[in-house]
């Protein structure tokens, strides 16, 4: 998808906690999204594929537009009444093109080798180890690139959820028609993994147009289109049904914490959990561990029960499975 659309670049370098709440300022004034990824990916010493390695780079991106000054205002604001509740990095500005965007992913993007099954490969790249199923991804202006923690841990509950281990009910092949509902689904690594893996159809969801359609080139780069359906919404469209089944066997939420919180409600309206199908899972995941007990608690009072819990350095994914 080539734009010609250039945007300005806001971007801090801090630690997991941090990051989050530097996510949730830029949140509140850029409409396309924040994204959270690791400064760096290291090869592996088996050559097999990389890890995430450094601090955590924060960054969103405003469009250059006659609101783009008006905007930068109010981040450089919250940014400064943040800074004086916790020590913050100044913020690091420049403008770039959708080309360029790309192209820089590519100084530090490598394969990726995640649980027993996966390899996240840049789409100009080959797998190094043609025995992984390659999940292939060019992100475009989306985010969700394999290299965070919250992406790595939402994959390998994927696929433990598609093979039916670590207590999660096999889905593949399932009685419920092996569907998978993705919410907020970014550059569809997850629900194009989920597929590869074996389930049978997706849908992604995202509040943000320009990552469904983004995902839909990333499940034809991965020769899955056929079999997956991307649209502009969330929760609230995905019920209704505005992209196919109102429900599935396994539905995935990468979003901060706040967010899902939100997406679950308070038990008195419909929800994220009512996505899932009786007996089907829900795996969340951008939740710090400090937050994972609020989390279960939510989901519980929703009608779903912890199953697993991961966790890397600081970030937490959950596996709940609905009565």
């Amino acid at each position: 998808m080539k734009m010609d659309t250039s945007w300005l670049e806001i971007s801090l370098i801090v630690d997991g906690e941090r990051a989050e709440a530097v996510a949730e300022a830029l949140a509140r004034y850029i409409p396309n999204g924040v994204a959270i990824e690791t400064t760096a990916v290291t090869a592996n010493e088996d050559d097999e594929g990389g890890r995430a390695v450094g601090p955590l780079r924060v960054c969103g991106y405003l469009p250059v537009d006659d609101q783009l000054e008006q905007n930068r205002q109010k981040i450089v604001e919250a940014l400064w009444y943040l800074g004086r509740i916790t020590p913050m990095p100044e913020a690091q500005y420049r403008t770039v093109n959708e080309e360029d965007w790309a192209e820089a992913w590519k100084q530090h993007y490598h394969p990726i080798a995640i649980g027993q099954r996966l390899m996240i490969t840049p789409a100009w790249l080959e797998s190094p180890d043609p025995a992984r199923i390659s999940i292939r991804m060019d992100p475009g202006m989306a985010f969700g690139t394999g290299t965070h923690p919250t992406t790595q841990l939402c994959l390998e509950l994927v696929e433990a959820a598609v093979d039916g281990r670590e207590g999660l009910p096999a889905m593949a092949g399932g009685p419920s028609g092996a569907t998978v509902i993705d919410v907020g689904c970014g550059s569809g690594i997850l629900s194009v993994a989920a597929l590869k893996l074996g389930m049978k159809e997706a849908v992604g969801v995202d509040i943000d147009a320009r990552a469904a359609a983004i995902s839909l080139e990333n499940a034809q780069l991965n020769g899955v289109s056929e079999r997956y359906r991307a649209g502009a919404g969330s929760v609230t469209e995905a019920l209704r049904g505005d992209f196919g089944p109102r429900q599935a066997p396994l539905v995935l939420a990468n979003i901060l914490a706040p967010i899902l919180l939100r997406l679950l409600g308070d038990g008195s309206q419909s929800g994220l959990a009512e996505l899932v199908c009786p007996g089907g899972v829900l795996i969340l995941s951008g939740i710090l561990d400090y937050q994972a007990e609020e989390v279960v608690q939510a989901a519980a009072a929703r009608g779903l029960r912890l199953i697993v819990r991961k966790q890397i350095a600081d970030w937490v994914a959950l596996a709940v499975q609905r009565h």
